[in-house]
């Protein structure tokens, strides 16, 4: 297929990387339904790793087999499949080539203590992401943990590696721990802080969640109330979002969350998509639903971002 327009554009914001990675990101651009858009919607299946297997598959015992989520994702017309190493591994061969890949290369669990300083224990690697065929690896950081910096110096590293062997990078900012507020895990200002990290250690996808209008910081209050920052309603959190990821020069995909009616979900991406969002990732929203219903929600969240 031919290259678009828009996916040049993309492409030229990320100024420093070699044709492997631009290679790779126009992979994920140009795949599925929205190939060519410059709009994603990728299906991530690492929550067994956080959640355990009965909490993320029991609602559809179909997605305990590895196969039925390539299945979903290929046949969704998605732009890309997320997982961990084993779940990749256990489809790379039947699969190879019919959807983008990301490896997921550090995960949590629910067993651990985390309290203060959530972590993640590296589960991948670039060498065994390359190996499996996959056009980027993917990383979570946690800003405001007491880990934190040493995720940070862990993807700096990872980053380097991959950009080096020329895949992509996706950085999962996700606010935990330390001082922050259970609230405070989704303010608007600290998600848009948190997407801006992402930016800074060099991802090229961030993925976020979708933030509320509470403010945790005091301080950050007093700018967003002296530079009358509009963040009353969702689509305007969004454009904030993108604006902290280098004025929109980055990828920025919004996670859809836990398992909740069709029609909230729905309206939440319709305004994701208006805030000028790159994207949705997708998991638990869609493979905890029957396989029909699945693909059909899927349908309707492409359109939503082919401006249907």
């Amino acid at each position: 297929m031919r290259m678009t327009g828009n996916i040049k554009k993309i492409l030229n914001n990320y100024e420093s990387d070699n044709p492997g990675v631009k290679a790779n990101l126009a992979r994920i651009l140009m795949s599925g339904k929205l190939a060519g858009t410059g709009k994603l919607v990728i299906l991530p299946v690492d929550q067994g790793f956080e959640h355990g297997p009965a909490r993320s598959f029991a609602k559809n015992i179909l997605g305990y087999d590895p196969h039925y989520h390539f299945k979903l994702a290929i046949n969704a017309g998605l732009s890309a499949f997320a997982a961990p190493l084993g779940m990749l591994e256990a489809g790379a061969n039947t699969f190879a080539g019919q959807i983008p890949l990301i490896m997921k290369v550090n995960s949590s669990n629910s067993l651990s203590r985390e309290k203060g300083a959530p972590s993640q224990a590296i589960t991948g690697s670039v060498s065994e992401a390359i190996r499996l065929g996959c056009s980027a690896v993917g990383f979570t950081i946690y800003p405001g943990s007491d880990a934190a910096l040493d995720m940070i110096t862990e993807i700096q590293e990872i980053a380097l590696e991959a950009k080096d062997a020329g895949l992509a990078v996706v950085v999962w900012s996700y606010p935990r721990g330390g001082d922050i507020s259970k609230d405070g895990e989704t303010a608007i200002d600290i998600v848009s802080y948190a997407a801006h990290m992402a930016a800074l250690v060099g991802a090229h996808i961030i993925k976020v969640k979708p933030p509320t209008s509470f403010i945790e910081l005091n301080e950050a209050k007093k700018v967003y109330m002296s530079e009358n920052i509009p963040i009353e309603n969702l689509r305007d959190r969004i454009k904030h979002v993108v604006q902290s990821c280098f004025n929109g020069k980055r990828l920025v995909v919004f996670s859809g969350g836990s398992s909740r009616n069709k029609e909230d979900l729905l309206k939440e991406i319709k305004e994701l998509y208006l805030g000028g969002a790159s994207g949705s990732i997708v998991g638990r929203n869609s493979f905890q639903r029957p396989y029909d219903e699945a693909l059909n929600l899927l349908n309707q969240i492409t359109n939503v971002y082919r401006g249907k």
